[in-house]
């Protein structure tokens, strides 16, 4: 993803007097008309021969490196020119001169994201943008200039984050991005933990929530998973993702108190996929299945068997044709449920169906066919 960048050298001057610009919260960067600077920059327009127009860009860098404003502009120009010509580790580098220059101007951090994406260096694409959603963020919190009224504040507030909106939001994307196509579950959570205060409340939130969940999974680190799916359920209570991904980690949680909070968060997330519902689709169908089968696996766990059946039922109805391995997991579960409760033929039904879903849980199924089988024929 590339966003190209131009900059409008504003002709105003009355910009540098304003009130408001000590401010700011976001860099803009703002080149009088008429000044030295201003006409060095028409003479580089004119130019139309990309080497010459480069070598003019370090002169004006040189020329005007006692501008702060200037420079950043000036190398800004130039990491665009060597973006251009494909060279895009020196592209990189004046970029960030650049940003060193105007350290919160969000288009900077788009142009310089975009050649990160380009050189699929992901670490580089979540710095700029966990950069560029902390600028955003900070819109509206510096406080108001003595002698301005409140509705001209919030009017100014309002214009900065609407003209900052497609940056911020590009810089959200690109992050998302960073995150999925992230392939270390240590290097994911880290994105995931800078991704998560950068962007509050983001698009991509339940997404990223069920990242969280996999990583996290495969670190094996519970303590860690826990943590994160409160703080995520404290800003979105009703998150399905994290619903599920507590429930599931609490379930097999062996501390005391692990199987009611197991339940309850199962429970929950039954209410808000509301699988029952005209327009329920086919993730909320298996939302609602998932946590089914976990309810019924915590009233196995807490020898609540026979409750535990119809649970397991209802897991294995939303489930099936819709999710292969997440009904074999409820199917696999119930077929323990009936077997416990020696009811075998009806274990061995489910069972039957369970043992040709190929994945980690046939194997235990097919053992646990065989006793049901020879339960069975001893019964007989």
């Amino acid at each position: 993803m590339k966003r190209s960048q131009t900059l409008v050298v504003a002709v105003v001057l009355y910009v540098l007097s304003s009130p408001l610009l000590g401010y700011a919260q976001v860099d803009r960067i703002v080149i009088p008309a008429g000044t030295p600077e201003d006409l060095a920059l028409t003479a580089i327009s004119k130019e139309d021969d990309a080497q010459k127009k480069l070598t003019m860009y370090q002169d004006f860098v040189k020329q005007f490196a006692a501008n702060p404003a200037a420079a950043a502009y000036g190398n800004w120009q130039i990491s665009q020119s060597y973006q251009s010509m494909g060279d895009l580790q020196k592209a990189l580098e004046f970029g960030d001169q650049a940003l060193a220059g105007s350290p919160r101007n969000l288009d900077i951090m788009v142009s310089q994201a975009g050649i990160a994406q380009q050189m699929k260096n992901n670490a580089k694409v979540m710095d700029y943008a966990a950069h560029g959603g902390e600028v955003y963020s900070s819109i509206g919190k510096q406080p108001k200039p003595e002698g301005m009224g409140d509705q001209d504040f919030a009017s100014h507030i309002e214009g900065e984050k609407d003209s900052s909106k497609s940056a911020y939001e590009f810089l959200e994307a690109a992050a998302f991005n960073a995150i999925a196509e992230e392939t270390s579950a240590k290097t994911r959570m880290a994105y995931i933990e800078r991704f998560t205060p950068a962007f509050p409340s983001s698009r991509f939130e339940e997404s990223v929530a069920s990242y969280a969940m996999i990583a996290l999974g495969e670190l094996k680190d519970t303590p860690r998973l826990i943590s994160y799916g409160e703080k995520s359920l404290a800003s979105n209570p009703n998150s399905l993702p994290t619903l599920l991904m507590l429930a599931n980690t609490y379930v097999d949680d062996p501390k005391p108190g692990s199987l009611a909070k197991a339940t309850a968060y199962a429970e929950k997330a039954i209410q808000v996929a509301k699988a029952d519902a005209e327009d329920a689709d086919r993730a909320r169908k298996v939302s609602a299945g998932v946590a089914h089968s976990t309810l019924g696996y915590a009233n196995m766990r807490q020898d609540r068997t026979a409750a535990a059946i119809p649970e397991l039922k209802s897991a294995c109805a939303l489930l099936k044709g819709q999710d292969e391995q997440s009904y074999a997991v409820a199917g696999y579960r119930l077929g323990f449920a009936y077997a416990k409760l020696n009811r075998v033929s009806e274990a061995r039904e489910i069972l039957m169906e369970v043992v040709k879903i190929a994945g980690p849980v046939q194997p235990p199924a097919q053992d646990l066919l065989l006793k049901v089988n020879a339960a069975r024929a001893k019964g007989r």
